[in-house]
């Protein structure tokens, strides 16, 4: 691991003489993944898909990312926060987190931050917008890193939607130490009663404890490392093209 690109395991000493282009924010949250999983899991993946991404960017262009340790505060569905551990986060508490850690990077100079999110409970679209205001000259994006690619064509199963075969799989490529396939529920769920919600129609939280019976959503059985190393190859690439993009271009010129 290049501990240039990875604040977790730098140092001042390392770092102060560098120039850094972009900051990357990996963002997850702190919740069972079945019964298979870490409860980092979505602080973990993004952390170290940035990690790959800022390497790639680096020896490909020489443009610098730094990446910042993972925030471990998501915000979470009714019956998720019943589960023994599982910390949920208002997005007023996410909002002042990131307010904190934008302050503090433009004090410093930093002038673009890409928010990397592992869970699909966040949402950063409206505090980035309040924040354009407070900060006109500083770029700030968000990306889910399991949307910069479709999964389609990569896995197996039809619902892959939590700790499911394709997340799994990316664990077991990235953590396999981490992995108790052995362990994992089947990761069985129910669809709302009323159709057009399940058909997108309309929005509501999914009631967890009713929704899931591990906490999974979709079965992670056939997950490998190598279907997990395939998939997260072109989404290390899309976003270190991201990374490089916003490094050397502003956002209108």
């Amino acid at each position: 691991m290049n501990k240039e690109v990875d604040l977790s395991v730098s140092c001042l000493g390392k770092v102060k003489e560098l120039k850094y282009d972009v900051i990357i924010l990996p963002w997850g949250a702190t919740e069972p993944h079945n019964l298979h999983l870490p409860y980092l899991t979505d602080c973990i993946l993004p952390h170290d898909i940035a990690v790959e991404a800022a390497e790639l960017a680096l020896s490909r262009s020489g443009v610098r990312c730094m990446v910042m340790p993972p925030v471990p505060f998501g915000a979470h569905n009714p019956g998720q926060r019943e589960l023994p551990f599982c910390i949920h986060t208002r997005y007023a508490t996410q909002q002042a987190i990131l307010e904190d850690i934008v302050s503090s990077l433009h004090v410093q100079g930093f002038r673009k931050l890409l928010i990397l999110s592992g869970h699909g409970g966040n949402n950063f679209k409206g505090m980035i917008r309040d924040l354009a205001f407070e900060y006109p000259d500083f770029l700030i994006a968000a990306a889910n890193w399991f949307e910069v690619v479709s999964p389609k064509g990569y896995f197996e199963a039809e619902i892959d939607d939590h700790a499911g075969e394709s997340e799994t799989s990316v664990m077991m490529h990235y953590h396999p130490e981490l992995v108790n396939l052995a362990e994992a529920g089947d990761g069985e769920s129910k669809p709302f009663a009323i159709a057009s919600l399940n058909e997108k129609v309309a929005w509501v939280p999914r009631h967890w404890d009713k929704a899931t019976v591990d906490s999974g959503v979709g079965n992670p059985k056939k997950a490998t490392a190598e279907k997990g190393e395939r998939y997260v190859k072109p989404i290390v690439e899309k976003l270190a093209g991201l990374f490089e993009e916003m490094a050397q271009h502003d956002l209108y010129e």
